[in-house]
């Protein structure tokens, strides 16, 4: 059978009770009086749990916001104007004097040189633009920080994380401080001249842009939707309390499709990474063609050594890879959303039904915002809207697999 069914009758009469001694999994929580289950639930109070849920889905949220902070402040060039790095002492300058002596060491780093190159004087008002927007993305890592760590501090005092939480908190904890330090790093990398590209004759002139290393932005990014997603489906474990639904024969081919969804979203978004840090994306604007070609000329060149390097380092054949990415992960979420349509809702029930319209509605969206953002030469509200809808589409596929463990095996 290509797309499965549902059990048939006389296979459904030997599923026991839910009250019975059914071999559920450890984290499954079973009823005499009732057909639903959380998936998984904490081993602390039920009083605490709800408590946990909606302190990690706050945190994924904020998450979120340092995702789309982090593109904005990437966008509008502002990534490299702090020129230092304090863990707990950073505040603006509170007088014209310092901001003078802030805007003076600025200067003294290849990112002012090239600005002035392009666009002439930077005032100081343009100045503090610039300095704001990496202040803010900086100190919303900290006050992510302070909503993890006070908390995380007062529920290990009352007793609210189970055993299993608890390893789970010092997960995010050591990815929470990874990240400002991954974040600090990748700055760092921008601060020092521009690399003279492999394999550039050495008399041929080489005026290069300043720019952090992709390598240390791919880091950064990936870090931060590692812990996003962790912290959101702790949030699911939590709060979402799923209704039983009756085996269905496809649920494994459905649970292939959400797990090779995830595969794919997650890979498509390191490309687009390279993408960022590369400046790719202002490169052959045009879809569904490279410029006139299917494949372009300069996919594999020599200059760039190996052809790992040209996967790695060559904007055209990362933006190639990142275009055939996206196109991979729309065909499989769109037969994700065919088989779930094909088996119906009284096989499926309607969460896992609405799961898939969800994922099909993500995926479409964020289709249309990255061709729209190529087209556009990726200006700032679209470039940012692109790589959140990329996190959106993920949160989607997380859900719908979350949906998928309310069938029993």
């Amino acid at each position: 059978m290509v797309f499965g069914s549902c059990l048939g009758s006389a296979a459904l009469k030997t599923i026991r009770p839910v009250g019975f001694h059914v071999h559920f999994p450890r984290y499954l929580l079973t009823s005499s009086k009732s057909t639903s289950v959380s998936v998984p639930v904490s081993q602390a109070t039920t009083r605490a749990s709800p408590i946990v849920g909606r302190w990690l889905l706050g945190l994924s949220g904020m998450t979120f916001g340092a995702i789309l902070l982090g593109g904005v402040t990437r966008l509008t060039e502002s990534g490299l104007s702090m020129v230092d790095w304090h863990p707990f002492k950073e505040v603006p300058p509170f007088s014209e004097e310092h901001w003078r002596l802030e805007f003076e060491k600025y200067k003294k780093f290849p990112e002012h040189e090239h600005y002035v190159k392009e666009r002439g004087e930077m005032s100081i008002t343009q100045f503090k633009f610039i300095w704001y927007m990496e202040f803010i993305h900086r100190m919303w890592g900290r006050t992510i920080g302070a909503a993890f760590v006070f908390p995380a501090i007062y529920f290990f005092y009352r007793g609210y994380f189970s055993p299993v939480m608890k390893s789970r908190v010092f997960i995010y904890a050591g990815l929470i401080g990874f990240q400002g330090v991954l974040g600090w790093l990748m700055v760092r990398s921008g601060l020092k001249e521009p690399r003279r590209p492999a394999g550039l004759p050495p008399n041929e002139n080489y005026i290069g842009v300043p720019r952090v290393d992709h390598y240390w932005l791919c880091a950064h990014l990936v870090s931060a939707i590692i812990l996003y997603s962790l912290l959101l489906w702790g949030s699911f474990n939590h709060l979402a309390s799923h209704s039983l639904v009756k085996p269905f024969s496809s649920v494994k081919r459905l649970k292939a499709y959400g797990h090779m969804g995830k595969a794919l979203t997650f890979a498509t978004i390191i490309y687009g990474a390279f993408v960022a840090g590369l400046d790719a994306g202002l490169i052959y604007n045009s879809w569904p063609k490279m410029a006139d070609k299917w494949i372009p000329d300069d996919l594999i060149v020599s200059r760039y050594g190996s052809t790992v390097r040209n996967f790695l380092d060559n904007p055209t054949t990362v933006q190639f890879i990142h275009r055939m990415l996206a196109y991979t992960t729309v065909l499989t979420t769109g037969l994700l959303w065919v088989n779930v349509m094909r088996l119906g809702v009284a096989c499926t029930g309607p969460r896992i039904r609405n799961a898939a319209h969800l994922v099909l509605g993500a995926v479409l969206g964020q289709s249309l915002l990255g061709i729209t953002t190529l087209l556009c030469y990726v200006p700032v509200s679209l470039g940012s809207l692109h790589q959140c809808g990329g996190v959106v589409l993920l949160s989607s596929l997380l859900w719908f697999t979350h949906c998928l463990r309310a069938v029993p095996k």
